[in-house]
């Protein structure tokens, strides 16, 4: 197999190694091609104002300044060409990107634009705790994520959708199990926007997060409730967005 990985924490993030090292265990064909900067939270977002520049970094690896998504366009239309590759991998991710994360999310991208290239494609994150913040227990992804990836690939992947991986914030040997799950829905409510002034007494703003006094019970099934049970949460996204059930009332209520 011919493996493109990527990311969105920058072509220097502790991640990017780890999803090589997935990529390695499966073949010996991988290249790299990750942001120069960090993107995180810049969702699908695709340069169309701003030129693309490239950095070869060393054998194989690139870096874009630009977007995830920049990377996946650049890696399989130019630097491969016209060898496509056969998967692409993004992550590893430095934090779990379920529920609501799954719109925002770079890493989420890098794979969903795969998938519109018509490519098997993985999004791969890890979750952290607060003890684990500053070090997350990439083991936990690097032990699981190939046998994962490489049974996901035998099984088939219908052309349009993303496989959206999340390994729990614990040690390999206390990983639960598998689960397939779907897209969870969280309170929003710990959002918030930070107001400061700069040397010059002009505002900026900063959008960040706070901790909930109540943490929600996530609902059985979802990625949430599969993390919380430090389980690896396997949850299909489809590209199709379109809600089939509200379609129809709608056709009927607009005759």
């Amino acid at each position: 197999m011919r493996i493109l990985c990527t990311n969105d924490d920058g072509i220097h993030a502790p991640g990017l190694k780890v999803v090589e090292e997935i990529a390695r265990a499966l073949s010996d064909d991988v290249w790299i091609v990750a942001p120069e900067l960090d993107q995180s939270g810049v969702s699908h977002s695709l340069s169309l104002n701003d030129p693309l520049r490239l950095r070869e970094v060393g054998p194989r690896h690139f870096a874009v300044r630009g977007t995830p998504t920049d990377c996946v366009i650049m890696g399989a239309r130019h630097i491969l060409a016209p060898t496509m590759p056969d998967i692409v991998l993004s992550g590893v991710n430095k934090g779990r990107n379920v529920a609501e994360d799954v719109v925002y999310s770079g890493t989420i991208a890098g794979a969903l634009e795969g998938t519109i290239l018509g490519l098997p494609s993985f999004a791969l994150s890890q979750e952290f705790s607060m003890e684990t913040r500053e070090k997350p227990l990439w083991e936990t992804a690097l032990k699981f994520g190939p046998v994962i990836v490489r049974k996901v690939i035998d099984a088939g992947i219908p052309r349009d959708t993303v496989i959206n991986v999340n390994f729990p914030a614990c040690a390999p040997e206390e990983v639960a199990g598998i689960r397939v799950t779907r897209q969870g829905k969280r309170n929003l409510g710990f959002l918030k926007v930070d107001q400061r002034r700069d040397g010059r007494g002009n505002p900026y703003f900063w959008i960040g997060f706070e901790r909930a006094a109540v943490l929600d019970t996530p609902a059985e099934g979802t990625d949430l409730a599969a993390l919380a049970a430090r389980s690896i949460s396997v949850t299909p996204l489809r590209l199709d967005r379109t809600d089939e059930a509200f379609s129809a009332a709608l056709t009927e209520t607009l005759k």
